[in-house]
C-alpha cells in the first residue's frame, strides 16, 4: 500500500476474517453461559440494528458477518450502505434465525460496528469543516493494535484518506531521526538526500519540521512532503508560501473542530489528525429485537 491518497479505502476483505475470529474467541472462548443455560438451540427469533444517534456508517458488512459467523443459519441484510448519514431511529440491517446465535454474537458485532462507525462520523464532521478549501484530511498510524485496517477503511466511508499503512509505506523522518542524525553532523536537507540514496527508489520522503526555516531546508533536501508540526495558522501560511507546491504540506498536531479550519485556510494540502482512531468516541448504534 502506498501513502497519502494512494489508499483506495476499498473494503478490508483480507483482515476481515481474522478480525472476527479474534473477536469471538476473546468473548465466547468459554462460550455464552448465560444464552447456553436459558435459551433453546433451536429458538428462532428477529432483531434491528439501529442507530440511537445521528452519523456516518461504517462497518455494517463486519457486524452482519459476525452473525453469520457465529450460526451459519442467521441472515444478515443490510439495508444501508457504508458512507451513508444516518439519521436517529433509522434501521440498519435485519437479523433473523437462531435467537441463541443472534445473542451470542450481538456484542462483538456492536463493538465494531460502533467503533467503526465513530471514526466515519469524526471523520465527516472535519471533512465538512473544511469544504471549499483544497485540503484533504488524512489518519495517522495511531490506530487500535489489530484493527488497523478496519480503522483505516471507516476513515475512508467518513471522507477522508488514508495516510501510510505501516512503516513500510512512506521515509517519514521524524524529530527522534533528525536528532539522532544531528549528533553526526546532518542537516535536514543532508537527512532527506540520506533517505533518498538508500530507501525504495517508489517511496515518498516525508520530513517533520516545526519552524519555517526547517521547511525550507527540507525542501533544499528534495523532500516529497513537509509535515508542519504545531505550526500556528500564521506559520504554516508562511510555510506554504515558501514551499510553493514544489512538495505537499501537511500539519499535524492536536488538530480538532476548533481549530481545523483555521489550518486548511492556511493552503496546506494535508491536515493529519491522530484523534481518528486514537480516540474514538463509540456511534450509539443498538440492536432492537423484534417480537
Amino acid at each position: 500500500m502506498n501513502s497519502c491518497g494512494d489508499l483506495t479505502g476499498g473494503f478490508p476483505y483480507a483482515a476481515i476474517d481474522d478480525v472476527i475470529d479474534r473477536a469471538l474467541r476473546e468473548d465466547l472462548g468459554l462460550g455464552d453461559a448465560t444464552t447456553d443455560a436459558l435459551i433453546p438451540s433451536e429458538l428462532l427469533g428477529a432483531a434491528n440494528l439501529v442507530a440511537r444517534s445521528p452519523g456516518v456508517l461504517a462497518g455494517v458488512q463486519v457486524a452482519c458477518e459476525v452473525f453469520r459467523r457465529v450460526a451459519t443459519s442467521i441472515e444478515a441484510e443490510p439495508l444501508v450502505e457504508d458512507g451513508s448519514r444516518l439519521e436517529r431511529g433509522q434501521v440498519i440491517a435485519r437479523i433473523s434465525g437462531s435467537m441463541a446465535g443472534i445473542l451470542k454474537a450481538e456484542r462483538t458485532a456492536l463493538n465494531l460496528l460502533q467503533r467503526m462507525s465513530g471514526i466515519a462520523t469524526m471523520t465527516a464532521e472535519l471533512v465538512d469543516a473544511v469544504k471549499g478549501t483544497n485540503t484533504r484530511i488524512i489518519d495517522t498510524r495511531k490506530t487500535a493494535p489489530g484493527l488497523r485496517a478496519l480503522d483505516k477503511y471507516s476513515v475512508t466511508a467518513g471522507g477522508g484518506t488514508n495516510h501510510r499503512f505501516n512503516l513500510g509505506d512512506l521515509v517519514l523522518i521524524k524529530d527522534n531521526h533528525l536528532e539522532t542524525l544531528a549528533a553526526e553532523g546532518l542537516g535536514i536537507a543532508d537527512v532527506v538526500r540520506l533517505a533518498r540514496q538508500n530507501a525504495r527508489h517508489n517511496l515518498r520522503i516525508e520530513v517533520e519540521v516545526e519552524t519555517v526555516d526547517q521547511a525550507g531546508e527540507a525542501l533544499a533536501g528534495g523532500a516529497d512532503i513537509i509535515l508542519l508540526d504545531n505550526m500556528s495558522p500564521d506559520e504554516m501560511s508562511r510555510a506554504v508560501t515558501l514551499v510553493a507546491g514544489r512538495a505537499l504540506t501537511e500539519a499535524s498536531g492536536d488538530i480538532s473542530m476548533a481549530t481545523v479550519r483555521a489550518a486548511a485556510e492556511s493552503g496546506v494540502d494535508l491536515i493529519s489528525v491522530g484523534a481518528l482512531t486514537h480516540s474514538v468516541k463509540a456511534l450509539n448504534i443498538a440492536l432492537d429485537y423484534q417480537t
